[in-house]
């Protein structure tokens, strides 16, 4: 078997396990599946790795980018500045070569000239049509495909990953189909034969097995979720396609065929409704009729959803939705990454609103925040949101392997026959609007229950504590102000905040979702240059008391998100105590690519050099 051949001296200039990669293609030309190999033959070799897919909306033509990032320290996030091009798009090839720093490699076609666009960068050019031409038996549009395995082969060879590893990453891609696989190994032997032979033994970059991957695993927040969703027991799932949620509903209807049948017949139901507003009423009787329901959608979805969701907040059905955030307002850009339906999920639909949502951070997150969203939504009986992107969604991220859950269900307030007509017993009797406890949440029962008194009418117009209809102004407020009690209870029972660094600094750095892989990164730079800060990553809304501290203790917080209006700082001024809103700095980045450390370093820097300056 063919290993990749390692230079003869490795210099003090070799970066070890520390590269990054842009390979520029075409839409729709098969670069997909390389890009794939590449990253998780990375993976194979124990070295942490992340993989963005850049690509645009249209089918094929355009052109489309995969960014890989190899570090070490775990420093994953997206990176400007790339230190390998593999530039196999004509349209943007003297574009794509200017950006890069002086000394970066570029891997092109030998039939493009791209020697022409500057002189201080590295050129390596390949004839990838010769090479796959000398793979017997195979008909032109096959070998098309097959070129982009070549340049796996060659930076196989140059960067010094075993083909061993390739090889594993090829089963995985392509799952038993062992023509396929033949064929592309063939393809990457060859670029990395070519290599070996033709190319200089570069010193710039080098990868080492740093560990055994059996305890890990390559997966995207997608599919995290749709697992996520089987593991706590969902069964109903009302959903309309769309970029780039969809994965989330395959995702749980892949596994749900496979876990959900009890003697050959399925025990859920996945209704694919015909538009997002059907959706949204699907899973809300679901969630009425006492079943754990769920939907997918992003933010054009979630507008259309807007009505149900404000009939699911006042009449208090539980349901949980995956909004996977893109880039907006109207279509916008929908294949690209954003943060920016926060506002619209607190406080979405008309009247006096306020939602709760769940943030993952991570892929692990990802699949536990599933798992907690059924318990959460029972709970407080309500529809809960968890605010995915599609940075976080749609690419693999590199994570242990998820635990089985041990924890039981928890369904909340519901009352079964015997508990109604124990309240009977005591001189009590059962209210659906009515809170006992004092913490805003009422009991339900679920339909069926046998008992007379079990039975209530669950209506959208204003109604009292008994759910009988009411216009009545006292039970209205009454009934509104309990529904913000409720949310005030959840304060202190979501998901709490994480907290890192120097708690004494001046400098507080508060951020969320996929916007967490650039912040380990953003800290370690700042301190380098002299710049302690202290961190907290939002994992719920409503906000816990830890928040409030968090700010109390800074003389300036930034607020780090994918958006153009800061509107995670919104959220928050209107939240905290009007002094400490005042500390509260938005860092925003919004062009719909995943967001790097050095954008948020040079920000953070300048507002920092700023009030240095008394400015």
């Amino acid at each position: 078997m063919l290993t990749a051949v390692p230079p003869a001296t490795t210099d003090k200039r070799t970066r070890v396990n520390d590269v990054a990669i842009r390979v520029a293609t075409v839409n729709g030309s098969g670069s997909a599946s390389a890009n794939n190999v590449l990253m998780r033959a990375v993976f194979e070799m124990g070295i942490p790795v992340s993989g963005k897919n850049l690509f645009p909306s249209n089918i094929e033509g355009e052109p489309t980018f995969f960014y890989i990032r190899v570090n070490k320290d775990e420093f994953l996030s997206q990176k400007n500045e790339s230190d390998i091009l593999v530039g196999l798009c004509p349209e943007t090839i003297a574009k794509d070569v200017q950006s890069l720093a002086p000394g970066a490699l570029v891997v092109t076609d030998s039939t493009y000239e791209a020697k022409k666009i500057r002189e201080d960068v590295i050129y390596l050019e390949i004839p990838f049509a010769k090479l796959v031409a000398s793979i017997p038996d195979v008909e032109g549009k096959i070998r098309r495909l097959l070129a982009n395995m070549v340049y796996v082969g060659v930076l196989a060879q140059l960067l010094g990953i075993e083909m061993k590893a390739v090889e594993l990453a090829l089963n995985k891609q392509f799952k038993g189909k062992a023509k396929a696989i033949n064929l592309n190994l063939q393809a990457a032997k060859l670029g990395a034969e070519y290599a070996a032979k033709n190319l200089p033994q570069l010193q710039h970059y080098r990868l080492e097995r740093m560990s055994d991957a059996q305890n890990k695993i390559l997966i995207d927040g997608n599919t995290a979720a749709g697992i996520g969703c089987v593991m706590a027991g969902c069964t109903v799932m009302g959903w309309y396609p769309i970029t780039p949620a969809s994965t989330v509903c395959e995702s749980f209807n892949a596994l749900a065929k496979k876990f959900r049948v009890k003697d050959g017949k399925a025990t859920y139901a996945s209704v694919q409704a015909e538009d997002e507003l059907a959706a949204m009423g699907i899973i809300l009787g679901a969630g009425w009729a006492g079943a754990r329901a769920m939907t997918a959608t992003s933010g054009p979805g979630l507008s259309l959803m807007a009505e149900l969701f404000g009939l699911g907040y006042y009449v208090e059905i539980p349901a949980v939705i995956f909004d996977v955030q893109r880039v907006g307002p109207s279509t916008g850009l929908p294949t690209h990454t954003m943060q920016c339906d926060i506002l619209k999920a607190a406080y979405l639909s008309h009247g006096d609103t306020k939602h709760m949502f769940l943030i993952p951070g991570s892929v692990e997150e990802c699949y536990s925040m599933a798992l907690e969203a059924f318990d959460i939504a029972e709970r407080f009986q309500t529809p809960l949101l968890v605010m995915m992107d599609l940075d976080l969604g749609m690419n693999n991220w590199v994570c242990g392997k998820f635990p089985y859950p041990e924890k039981p269900i928890e369904r909340g307030k519901v009352l079964n026959a015997e508990q109604i007509e124990a309240l009977i017993k005591q001189g009590k009797k059962f209210e659906r609007y009515r809170d006992v406890d004092g913490d805003g949440i009422p009991y339900r029962t679920l339909p069926g229950t046998n008992h007379p008194q079990a039975a209530y009418f669950t209506r959208g117009v204003g109604h009292n504590e008994a759910a009988k209809y009411s216009e009545d102004p006292i039970e209205f407020v009454r009934n509104m102000d309990r529904l913000v009690k409720k949310f005030e209870t959840a304060r202190e029972q979501l998901p709490q905040p994480a907290i890192s660094g120097d708690a004494k600094s001046d400098v507080g750095i508060i951020a969320y979702g996929s916007t967490d892989a650039a912040i380990p990164e953003v800290m370690s730079q700042l301190k380098a240059r002299g710049i302690s800060s202290e961190y907290l990553r939002m994992r719920a809304f409503p906000f816990h008391k830890s928040v409030n501290d968090f700010i109390a203790r800074k003389k300036r917080v930034y607020v780090v998100e994918q958006n153009r209006d800061g509107q995670m700082a919104q959220l928050l001024k209107l939240d905290v105590p009007g002094e400490l809103g005042g500390r509260i700095r938005n860092v925003a980045h919004y062009n719909g690519w995943p967001i790097d450390a050095r954008t948020v370093i040079e920000k953070i820097v300048s507002q920092e050099q700023r009030n240095l300056n008394g400015k």
